[in-house]
């Protein structure tokens, strides 16, 4: 083993031993192992999945060491029955309580479709309200310009009105005026 003799390695950095602390809350746990974490923020930090749910093994599709009924059974025979049966009981309670969660799960659903269409009701309910009260709104408007529209046609006419009595009755002054040159009665005669 007389390898040639390499150069030396340089001497790696040693850590600074930390010092032990025990948490006393699950607070202090956290925050120690946030600090833990943040020392190297480089380093990958492993996230776990989501376990997935625990399944029976499905039964077997073809068993090879059927008990007949015919021969005595051996002293070892009760012990495969008993992990068979419980086997069983294990799966069909996982089916029950597969069934049992997908009956909640719809009902679940259900409850929200119903939740849903009635608040799609109350929304359309309060839209119809609101479209009535802008529909009266803007008729109110249309009604009170209309009814400045006539009252504008009014006053015009009326000046209008005005203006023609104002020529006649000019026109009548004027045939008073010539009335009067002309005495109707003589005085004195």
């Amino acid at each position: 083993n007389m390898a040639a003799p390499s150069a030396p390695r340089p001497p790696r950095p040693r850590k600074e031993p930390q010092p032990l602390v025990i948490p006393r809350s699950a607070a202090e746990e956290q925050r120690l192992r946030l600090e833990r974490l943040m020392r190297n923020p480089e380093k990958t930090v492993p996230i776990p999945e989501k376990l997935n749910e625990w399944a029976p093994r499905p039964p077997p599709e073809f068993v090879r060491d059927v008990m007949g009924s015919s021969a005595g059974a051996g002293s070892g025979e009760f012990h495969v029955y008993r992990h068979l049966r419980r086997r069983e009981y294990q799966r069909q309670d996982f089916m029950d309580a597969m069934a049992e969660k997908q009956r909640l799960d719809e009902e679940f659903q259900k409850k929200l479709e119903r939740n849903k269409m009635i608040a799609e009701e109350q929304t359309a309910k309060r839209r119809r309200k609101r479209q009535k009260l802008k529909e009266k709104k803007l008729q109110a408007k249309k009604n009170k310009l209309e009814q400045k529209k006539q009252e504008k046609e009014l006053d015009q006419s009326q000046e209008q009105a005005s203006s023609e009595d104002d020529e006649e009755d000019s026109k009548e002054e004027e045939e008073k005026e010539d009335d009067a040159e002309e005495p109707s009665f003589v005085m004195g005669r």
